[in-house]
């Protein structure tokens, strides 16, 4: 089926007496941000029902058939980021979506399994202080959200300063960034409480270069241990207990190999990649230990 933008539904009572917001002003991802179209990921297969869930500076490409998202979209505008604004930690459901379609709190609830952000929490935080605050509340919906190892590590830690990292580069040109980001939803991911945890999360980001747009692509892999089969791994978890998960490590890919391990339309993304794709296949998944392995020009 096509994506579908729901109508909103009407506000539900909060907690302290407030109403919770329609949503019916959010705009969401701007495909023309930079300048060229960068499309919104979409499945490429038309039997994939997705609801489109814009944002306040980002948009949710929600699939309830796994109560995830099968991709994000977000417009960071490098100048005006509000760094110092408090986090809420406040996680809600979309009114828009009916609460069994999405991974709440049961999910997450007495277990080492975190609520990892999507879209990261300080990218749309940008504009008048009243929009930066609409926005970094907007993050804190389940549907932003995916079920992540609770272990803090170095590959998790590059993973989470991609986006400050290529701010940095882009800034001597305007500093905008669009960044794509979604988990990678295959088949065999193990099941937990409702949910199939996904082990390999996603993350394209585009920018202007010399004029042109440019992009490069991150892989997340939270498998349980690539030194054995993950069949094997799984099979080992405990009735009711989370899937075990390994530590995370962060890879520089080709977007073309995102497109083909998601099933998503990237727009003229792959063709703008720079990472070289004559690397010779060892060198194709480039492993990052630290932001200097980050190949940043073609």
């Amino acid at each position: 089926m096509e994506p579908t933008d729901p109508s909103p539904s009407p506000p539900h009572p909060r907690a302290g007496g407030q109403r919770r917001d329609s949503f019916a002003d959010r705009t969401g991802y701007e495909e023309d941000f930079l300048g060229p179209t960068v499309p919104l990921p979409l499945p490429v297969r038309a039997s994939v029902e997705t609801v489109i869930l814009p944002y306040t500076h980002f948009t949710v490409v929600f699939r309830p058939d796994r109560r995830l998202a099968a991709s994000t979209a977000v417009c960071i505008e490098g100048g005006e980021l509000v760094e110092d604004l408090p986090r809420d930690d406040v996680w809600e459901f979309d009114p828009r979506l009916a609460e069994e379609q999405q991974a709440g709190n049961d999910v997450y609830r007495n277990n080492s399994l975190d609520r990892g952000h999507l879209v990261r929490r300080l990218d749309p935080v940008w504009g008048t202080a009243a929009v930066a605050a609409r926005a970094n509340t907007d993050t804190f919906h389940y549907t932003n959200a995916a079920p992540q190892s609770d272990v803090f590590n170095q590959g998790k830690q590059l993973w989470q300063g991609l986006e400050n990292h290529l701010l940095d580069h882009a800034a001597q040109f305007d500093r905008r960034l669009t960044v794509l980001t979604g988990p990678v939803l295959h088949d065999s991911d193990p099941p937990y409480r409702g949910v199939q945890v996904p082990l390999r999360f996603w993350k394209v980001a585009a920018f202007m270069q010399d004029g042109a747009l440019a992009s490069t692509a991150y892989v997340l892999d939270q498998s349980p241990d690539l030194s054995r089969d993950a069949e094997r791994a799984l099979s080992g978890a405990k009735a009711g207990a989370p899937p075990p998960l390994g530590p995370f490590r962060t890879y520089q890919v080709p977007v073309s190999d995102v497109a083909e391990l998601t099933e998503l339309e990237f727009g003229p993304l792959p063709d703008v990649d720079l990472m070289p794709p004559f690397r010779a296949p060892e060198d194709r998944w480039r492993r990052l230990e630290s932001f200097d392995d980050i190949v940043l020009q073609s």
